[in-house]
């Protein structure tokens, strides 16, 4: 919740209050007119007479996010603001310069100050917009939630990071050692796809590979980017508290943690980075700057799909400081024989329901292929929707592209498989992981079985839940099975 104080309450500071006052949160005024505060009383606002330019008064005060110093007065507009430095120095300050400001109170206010706000400008709608949805005021918000974190910060990063995650990870590191956190960035699983592994080696980045059994009680803080909850998608216990949420995908849960950007608009993680590196100032770091470049182009298939405003200016922000040479070496890898094979077992495996395709890969030795794999297969005729799987370490890992369809691929994956597994993603690109259950008993030997099981499972539940969606209107029916899943569950283990 956000904590407000108002220092003065002239007309401008008057008009604020009433707007702010629908906001969530709380604001606390101090003026040293009887009759205004009676004013504010009576109109269901707290406000306490005092003199606004006194440290005393200011520090009566438990907590203070957001300060406002909005009287009439432009002397003690600047007295109220050097008094409120005093006392909440990490206060997010925005200051009226009053009526007819000499240019040394200006100055002043303008050092002391977030922001400044001159008598010409459009007061109200200008303040208003520097409070909580102010993207400035979001990055001072992370800056003081990174400074509150008291030891070292552990930046988690999905399952199987790709570019977006862990440039998104390694651009939040950075911001935290500039406040004098120290960071580390983590993930669970392996980072397999070649062009993921020549991304990480090209640019020397330094990324940590837990396990599920390390302990975690050396970080003081936790910290998500590019995905929302702990245990979702990454391996982290399902009740670890969560500091920071930085993330761009659309949750279907109500995500809490003391700082949370949560832009779905956005098509990359790493363009909400950017966005908070370009409100600190400076150049980034020419590694950060390329890593960010490179995670919104993957993400928006080169500025394809799901692209907004914010991810051009991010790039624009970003492409002076960044190193386009690597940015070529990271986009022409070998492929491994392993991402072949995979390719072609889901090739080999395909089955069709009118416009959209379906594969099992069977066993698993590189997760990252069955994305490879989805969108080799999406380039096949006639075919908008494709989704490949494969399992490996008890779990069915699942990959779904969809292009020039009306079908949200994220909501469908959801609807097929959120029952018995987690799911979700965007309209035209998402994933899904399913626990084996009872089916991971099979012998190795039984792997055929095991195969023929798992296919029928996912893609009649697939198939079945794309036909009855109410935004498509046909895609063929060339199966005609209806699965459940844990009928084929007590099939096997009977």
């Amino acid at each position: 919740m956000v904590s407000r104080l108002m220092l003065g309450c002239g007309s401008v500071g008057h008009a604020i209050v009433e707007a702010v006052a629908e906001r969530p949160g709380n604001i606390v005024v101090v003026d040293d007119s009887e009759s205004r505060v009676e004013t504010l009383r009576t109109e269901g606002v707290s406000a306490t007479r005092g003199d606004p330019t006194d440290p005393d008064v200011i520090a009566e005060r438990p907590l203070v996010d957001v300060a406002f110093v909005a009287g009439d007065d432009p002397e003690r507009n600047r007295r109220a603001a050097r008094a409120l430095r005093q006392e909440y120095p990490n206060a997010y300050l925005v200051a009226y310069t009053g009526d007819r400001p000499s240019l040394e109170a200006r100055d002043e206010l303008a050092d002391l100050a977030d922001k400044l706000i001159d008598p010409g400008e459009a007061i109200v709608e200008r303040l208003l917009s520097m409070t909580s949805e102010d993207a400035a005021f979001r990055t001072h918000e992370l800056q003081r939630v990174l400074r509150d974190i008291d030891g070292k910060l552990g930046i988690f990063m999905h399952d199987n990071p790709d570019p977006d995650a862990i440039a998104s990870a390694v651009a939040l590191a950075e911001i935290a050692e500039a406040v004098g956190t120290e960071a580390e960035t983590c993930y669970y699983g392996a980072i397999s796809h070649q062009e993921n592994r020549a991304f990480v080696n090209l640019l020397d980045l330094t990324l940590r590979n837990l396990d599920p059994d390390d302990d975690l009680s050396e970080f003081a803080g936790i910290a998500l980017v590019d995905h929302s909850s702990p245990s979702v998608n990454d391996q982290l216990p399902e009740d670890t508290p969560v500091d920071m949420v930085i993330d761009h995908h659309p949750p279907n849960h109500p995500v809490e943690a003391g700082f949370v950007d949560l832009r779905s608009g956005v098509g990359a993680t790493s363009s909400l980075l950017a966005d908070h590196l370009e409100h600190l100032g400076g150049d980034p770091d020419e590694r950060v700057a390329t890593g960010l470049l490179y995670g919104i182009r993957v993400d928006t298939k080169n500025f394809t799909r799901e692209v907004s405003e914010a991810d051009f200016e991010a790039a624009a922000f970003l492409l002076p400081h960044a190193d386009t040479d690597i940015l070529e070496r990271v986009e022409s890898p070998s492929i491994s024989p392993e991402t072949f094979e995979t390719i072609a077992r889901a090739i080999r495996n395909r089955e069709l329901d009118g416009t959209v395709l379906a594969s099992c890969v069977g066993s698993l030795s590189d997760r990252d292929a069955l994305a490879q794999a989805a969108d080799r297969l999406l380039d096949m005729e006639g075919v908008n929707v494709t989704l490949v799987f494969g399992f490996t370490d008890g779990v069915v890992y699942i990959s779904a592209r969809a292009r020039g369809t009306d079908i949200d691929l994220g909501e469908t994956m959801r609807a097929a498989f959120g029952q018995i597994g987690s799911a979700g993603g965007h309209a035209d690109m998402a994933g899904a992981q399913i626990p084996l259950g009872l089916l991971g008993e099979v012998e190795e030997e039984e792997e055929v079985s095991l195969t023929t099981i798992v296919s029928e499972i996912v893609i009649d539940r697939f198939f079945e839940t794309v036909r009855s969606r109410p935004d498509v209107d046909e895609y063929g029916s060339g199966r005609e099975r209806v699965a459940s899943f844990d009928i084929k569950l007590a099939e096997s283990d009977e």
